[in-house]
């Protein structure tokens, strides 16, 4: 287990390249993402999503989430969202200066991929630029649990299969992608299926949208410290006093 607060992580090269990775892996998902709902909506729907751009969506996130995991996972663990970071503090499987690195570094990435998106697309398709909000008859605690749920299988998958020391490394960026895809397509009308604070952010910022903006906090976080602490003690510490 690592050192909770581990200062010296703020000292350490090791820690500001993976900080610098989880920025450009989280820029190239909040520009491909948050590209591919105005694509959707703009370009596809006319204005509406159809259930075509709902699938382009979700093979957007979820193949973008793959490849960028298998980009990074050697410097960072390739997390790419608040929400895996803090479920990795939480379970003391990193230290909370580095969480707070990253978390920095999620957050600017998202921001410059966002703000990137409103240069090279023409003003009459930006839209919303993919930033999240809450469907039609979605309330704000409904919307909280939805996000929470989402997030849950993603970062269990995660737990599961990257962070396991006896979990299928390999096989990680397959089934973190597949797991966002899902979540996607059921997720998406409900709201947005963000999963992932950062990718609220930073379409967020830059379109000025906040409304309900709390709930892709709070149910990412929610849903991710639920499913990591879950993991860590039935499969893992679980196991081992019962080996």
């Amino acid at each position: 287990m690592k050192e909770f607060l581990a200062v010296e992580d703020f000292k350490n090269a090791g820690a500001w390249q993976a900080s610098i990775a989880e920025l450009i892996a989280t820029f190239a998902f909040v520009f491909l993402g948050a590209g591919s709902v105005v694509t959707a909506v703009q370009y596809l729907g006319a204005g509406e999503l159809t259930a075509t751009g709902l699938l382009l969506i979700a093979l957007a996130h979820g193949l973008s989430i793959a490849l960028l995991v298998a980009a990074v996972a050697r410097f960072s663990g390739g997390h790419i969202n608040p929400a895996v970071t803090v479920a990795a503090v939480v379970t003391r499987r990193m230290g909370l200066v580095k969480g707070g690195m990253y978390v920095v570094a999620q957050l600017a990435g998202a921001a410059a991929g966002a703000l990137l998106l409103m240069v090279v697309i023409p003003d009459a398709f930006e839209g919303t630029l993919g930033a999240h909000g809450l469907g039609n008859q979605i309330n704000a605690s409904t919307g909280l649990l939805v996000e929470a749920v989402l997030t849950f299988f993603l970062v269990f998958v995660i737990f599961a299969t990257a962070m396991d020391p006896k979990g299928p490394a390999n096989l990680a960026p397959i089934a973190i992608g597949l797991v966002v895809l899902v979540d996607a397509i059921v997720g998406v009308t409900l709201t947005g299926a963000s999963m992932n604070p950062a990718r609220s952010f930073g379409p967020a910022l830059a379109v000025g949208q906040w409304a309900d903006h709390w709930v892709y906090w709070v149910g990412p976080i929610m849903g991710g410290i639920v499913a990591a602490v879950l993991y860590e003690v039935v499969f893992l510490r679980w196991h081992q006093e019962t080996a």
